[in-house]
């Protein structure tokens, strides 16, 4: 019988002397308190994360994990299913928006083949130039709405998957994206399913659906939450709903929490992966960053369920990491502040006067 994974453990970064710290040196700036409104709470989260009154995000890394979907043969969604090795050429080619936004922030992207329906060459990093990693468990998941999308076993090697290529990559900040027509379907059903919220709330138009498309949409979801309905608990809900990026990307974030990295999370898929990762870890939360609200209904939904607060709200809804790579500069001026904005006592600026 094979060894059970052994998952993460993710520590309580809770330290109040760290945040008291942190927290007098945001005071004290040369600035009426708290004028810099969520900049200054980003800029705390930053230190607990990092564990340093003086953060500094190192070597960033964008990786965008991509699969396709057995549930897509069933018109889930406005796009065929080729259009997920077409988009993981794109990327790698330094078309896509988000090839375009790591290209501007100079953040590292790489593309995992966690199920495309296709084959790839591993392909390194070339001056700048996105990298390829294959870790592909099988080429496409099974049809969710007539049994489980994966296998235990399956599952547990696309986990495995995201560890292990998150132990592999330098920095202390992970931004997650990614790729597969149909997996819209699959971060709907695992709110539906975890949450307990109705398929009607959380089911939007993905790719581009138009009303009658929506309506099968949810059709096909509900006959997958009818054919799995005894997967209730998170990994079991992970295996009968998901998809090969979405659980390779739940190891990621399990990983990269253990290791206090900054993740920051994009869209309604990738919070999905997030959702599924705080459902085994909770302290999980405490590391992520909510760059966006998307367009897509059940993401809003999501972030309550979380009590995350998201960055911007941009009505995005394309996916890739393009929210969290807009979003990644707020990051980075929250650091600057802290480590470079001058005190009222350093600066010989009067404070605010007491009243009389």
């Amino acid at each position: 019988m094979p060894t059970p994974l052994q998952l993460p453990t993710v520590a309580d970064l809770t330290d109040a002397a760290l945040t008291q710290a942190l927290q007098h040196q945001l005071d004290h700036k040369t600035k009426p308190l708290g004028a810099l409104g969520r900049l200054e709470a980003l800029a705390l989260q930053l230190g607990q994360i990092l564990g340093t009154e003086q953060p500094q995000l190192e070597a960033p890394q964008m990786v965008v994990f991509a699969a396709d979907h057995g549930l897509a043969a069933k018109g889930v969604s406005a796009y065929p299913s080729d259009v997920t090795w077409q988009m993981v050429d794109n990327f790698l080619a330094g078309g896509a928006a988000v090839s375009v936004l790591a290209r501007q922030h100079g953040l590292a992207l790489t593309v995992v083949d966690c199920g495309v329906a296709r084959d790839f060459a591993p392909r390194q990093a070339i001056a700048g130039q996105p990298q390829l990693c294959i870790r592909k468990v099988a080429a496409a998941t099974q049809d969710a709405s007539i049994g489980p999308a994966m296998s235990a076993a399956q599952c547990t090697q696309a986990l495995a998957h995201g560890m292990e290529l998150v132990r592999q990559l330098p920095g202390n900040a992970l931004l997650l994206g990614e790729m597969g027509i149909g997996n819209t379907s699959v971060a709907s059903l695992l709110l539906a399913r975890l949450c307990g919220t109705s398929l009607e709330a959380c089911t939007g138009a993905g790719t581009g659906l138009d009303a009658a498309g929506i309506a099968r949409k949810r059709a096909v979801l509900q006959q997958a939450l009818q054919a799995n309905a005894d997967a209730i608990e998170p990994l079991d809900a992970l295996a009968a709903l998901g998809g090969f990026e979405v659980a390779t990307m739940v190891g990621a974030v399990l990983q990269a929490a253990s290791e206090r990295r900054v993740i920051l999370v994009d869209g309604f898929i990738t919070t999905a992966a997030v959702l599924v990762a705080s459902r085994l870890q909770p302290l999980v939360l405490q590391r992520c960053v909510f760059s966006h609200n998307s367009g897509e209904p059940g993401h809003a939904l999501m972030l309550a369920q979380l009590q995350a607060q998201p960055l911007l709200d941009f009505g995005l809804r394309l996916g890739e990491g393009s929210g969290a790579a807009l979003a990644w500069p707020l990051l980075v001026s929250a650091c600057a502040i802290l480590r470079e904005m001058a005190s009222f006592a350093t600066a010989g600026v009067a404070t605010k006067q007491a009243t009389l």
